[in-house]
């Protein structure tokens, strides 16, 4: 028997259904899913991720910038590709609760994080802000923490909309260095 150029290929059993690009597949975000290296409690002891992050090397902490009270660290789970995040090393929970020096550092960071992320990406605009409370949506609310999510003009395409699903264009670690070389010295 012959078979036409244009029939449908033969289905492969054990692979499901064939549905060209209507599912991605990204099993890296099961680790999120599943609270992989989310606090057990609500102190430093209980397995916070962002009071084991300083002590890493930049580049296995994800690090991009060190500062005396806080450091810029990029996001596991990213919505865009070099989405930070500021984090002061102390485990203090709310915003209210920082203090003088520990604010005026995670401004300026925030300022130099915006600036190293137009450098290297050209973004357009950003998030910028921070979840207080589990009932904030706060991930991980036993440590402050600020987002830092850039924005480029179309970014808002038909995957997360539609798809649930985000599509990032660099590995994390090839997007910490290109932002530590980026980021401002002054």
């Amino acid at each position: 028997m012959l078979h036409c150029m244009t029939s449908e290929p033969e289905q492969q059993l054990g692979v499901g259904t064939r549905d060209a690009f209507q599912r991605l597949w990204t099993p890296h975000r099961m680790a999120y899913i599943q609270g992989e290296n989310k606090p057990t409690g609500p102190g430093a002891e209980d397995g916070c991720p962002f009071c084991s992050i300083p002590a890493k090397s930049d580049e296995d902490g994800l690090i991009v910038r060190r500062g005396e009270h806080v450091y810029a660290v990029l996001n596991l789970y990213p919505y865009n590709g070099g989405h930070l995040m500021v984090v002061p090393y102390r485990h203090v929970a709310d915003y209210t609760d920082l203090t003088d020096p520990e604010t005026a550092e995670l401004a300026a960071l925030t300022k130099q994080a915006m600036t190293a992320l137009r450098t290297a990406s050209g973004a357009h605009g950003f998030n910028i802000g921070m979840n207080q409370g589990s009932v904030a949506g706060a991930g991980i609310a036993a440590h402050l923490h600020q987002h830092i999510v850039p924005r480029w003009g179309g970014d808002t395409n038909f995957m997360p909309v539609v798809g649930h699903t985000r599509v990032l264009p660099q590995l994390l670690a090839d997007t910490r260095k290109m932002l530590a070389e980026a980021w401002p010295t002054g």
